[in-house]
This record gives structure tokens, sequence and C-alpha cells, in this order.
């Protein structure tokens, strides 16, 4: 069973959310919280493999939340709600060791493969999303191309080639199948360009792409 806690401080939002998840065999709720501290709390005494953390809360919001729950080594692995209309704390929680993030109007479909996705050990990055969250957030990242440049210089061509993909949201079959590699191939390359580039998933990466220049609007951009 993956079992999974909701934090969010509307009510009505986590007994949708329990609904949709208690009718999976493989997903059982085992807790609530209404802020980040009272999660906290809860998951101090409560084994759970996946939280749910809505962003703006009272008292301690879902970035310092994730921020300790990152920092413990061996917590839960955190998705990050948020709505399209811009929360700007998005992005500051994906850095602070977030697996991945949603939009609150996502379906329950899309809602439990990220859960499963996330619980299996990889990161959520559904291209659509993260165009549409990431390319917002990237008019008000700060140029750092001379980072970029340092940060990148010690992948090889099929490393960057790899990240470029990634970064626009494709799974490893999808970057296999585009650069005609197989998936453990890809698999390969991703790991190596992780720890060149010291990044913790998937996420990472494309919070990298974006935050060095890289990937602007959308679009990856090849360096020469």
């Amino acid at each position: 069973m993956i079992r999974v806690v909701l934090v969010d401080d509307q009510e009505l939002v986590r007994t949708g959310f329990r609904m949709v998840l208690d009718a999976q065999e493989d997903i059982e709720v085992v807790g609530e919280a209404g802020d980040g501290a009272a999660a906290l709390r809860l998951l101090a005494g409560t084994p759970a493999d996946v939280v749910l953390m809505d962003v703006r809360m009272p008292r301690v919001d879902g970035i310092e939340a994730t921020r300790r729950l990152a920092e413990s080594g061996d917590g839960p692995r955190v998705i990050i709600l948020t709505t399209f209309d811009m929360d700007e704390y998005a992005f500051s929680a994906i850095k602070a060791g977030a697996a991945g993030f949603l939009l609150k109007d996502a379906g329950p479909g899309q809602l439990i493969a990220a859960i499963r996705a996330v619980h299996s050990g990889d990161a959520v990055v559904a291209p659509s999303t993260t165009r549409r969250l990431l390319d917002r957030f990237a008019v008000h990242l700060p140029d750092e191309r001379d980072r970029a440049a340092d940060a990148l210089d010690s992948l090889t061509g099929r490393e960057r080639d790899v990240l470029l993909l990634v970064a626009r949201g494709l799974s490893n079959a999808e970057v296999a199948a585009s650069l005609h590699l197989s998936e453990a191939t890809v698999k390969t390359h991703m790991g190596r360009l992780f720890t060149k580039l010291g990044l913790r998933d998937r996420v990472q990466a494309v919070v990298l792409a974006y935050e060095t220049g890289l990937v602007k609007t959308g679009r990856p951009v090849r360096r020469d």
C-alpha cells in the first residue's frame, strides 16, 4: 500500500482527495493536516510514503514544511499542489526538495499516476504543467548564464541532449525514442548528469535548466 498524507488548509479539498484516493486498491490515506506545522507533527509519528502538500497555509507553509521533510533525509516524498494563477512559492518549494507538483485542477487519473510515480522513485514533471508553471517563473529568474556554463561544461554532448529533453518534460521512454537510444542507456546518462550537476531527481533537472537559462519560454535552447 502507498501511504498518503493530505496537507491542505481547506477541509473540502482534503475530503475530495480522500474520496478519490481511498477508492484505489493500492493507496491508503493515513492522515490529514490543515497546515505545515500540524503536518510535521503528524508525520513525526505516522509512517507515510507520499505527502500531497498545499503551498499557501497558515503558520508553517508548504515550502517550509517541505524543506524540513527533505532535510530529514528519510522522510516521505512530497508533491506540491498549486493553482494555475500563480502560486509564486511553488518554484521555491520544488527547490526545497519536493518530488514534483500538480495543479489543483488535475484530474483524478493524473493525481493517482503522480502518486504512484513518486512512490516508485520517479519525479512528477508533466509537460503541460511544467511548461505552463515554469514559463511564468522564468521571467523572474536571474540571468545566470555564466553559472550555467560552469555547471553544464562537465556534461558530454549526449548528456546535454538528455537534459534538454528532460527539461521539456519527456519521460525516459520518450527521450530514448527521440535520441534513438535504449531506456537503459537514457537512465545511465541521467544518473551521470545528476551526479555531475549535484541533482537529486528530474524535478531539480528541470529547475536547473530554467534557472540557468538553458531553457526559456518552454523551448530548449542549445548552447554553442
